[in-house]
């Protein structure tokens, strides 16, 4: 479901840290199979794919992301190997105001990847992932993605790999997909993903994500 080809045409950057924005990955149909098979997801936050439940359609596309054909192809964009390394996929399905602010990701991830599965046309004004040259301004982007559906963004992670996105309330469907450093990694990465959701569960505040 996931077109490599247009991955691969798709141009790179390596300042000030590797990335790259690919749009268009997923064809029209295959987007709406998808969207009818998403996961219910009626809260906030980032889920741990393991703890959802979706149709057909929406595990290809999971399958796809798990492959070692995706794994080389992003890990030659970014300059990095990641094939064998602990792939971690979680799913968002609806963003609160105060998620978006801008952060780094943590030393366990070596890569982070965001495909977005909304409709065809963003049109509002937030929730558009922007890549970040410091860690204070917004709008001091490298690049953004509107989080169409079918779009990805990809980057390594490195001291100075900033993102974030203006707020927005209201449903914003997304994969997120890291490949982790050690199994240690993925260990303790999924256990705060399911703590963070059995904390959503009950109507706590937990920390924001992208």
């Amino acid at each position: 479901m996931i077109n490599l080809d247009v991955i691969a045409k798709t141009q790179h950057a390596t300042a000030p840290f590797p990335h790259f924005v690919a749009e268009g990955v997923i064809s029209k149909d295959d987007m709406k199979a998808i969207s009818a098979d998403f996961p219910v997801i009626d809260k906030p936050g980032v889920f741990y794919i393991s703890d959802l439940k979706y149709g057909k359609r929406f595990h290809a596309l999971i399958d796809d992301i798990k492959s070692c054909d995706l794994a080389e192809l992003v890990g030659k964009k970014l300059g990095i190997n990641l094939v064998g390394k602990r792939l971690m996929i979680s799913v968002r399905g609806r963003c609160q105001l105060k998620d978006g602010r801008i952060h780094n990701d943590s030393k366990d991830k070596i890569a982070t990847c965001l495909l977005y599965l909304n409709d065809e046309n963003w049109d509002a004004a937030g929730g558009r992932l922007r890549l970040l040259r410091d860690s204070e301004n917004i709008n001091n982007m490298i690049t953004e993605v509107a989080p169409d559906g079918g779009n990805m963004i990809a980057f390594k992670r490195t001291e100075n790999s900033w993102h974030g996105h203006e707020k927005f309330e209201g449903q914003r469907r997304s994969i997120m997909f890291n490949w982790l450093s050690s199994d240690f990694a993925f260990a303790k990465n999924v256990a705060r993903h399911k703590l963070s959701a059995a904390f959503k569960g009950l109507g706590l505040a937990t920390k924001s994500e992208y």
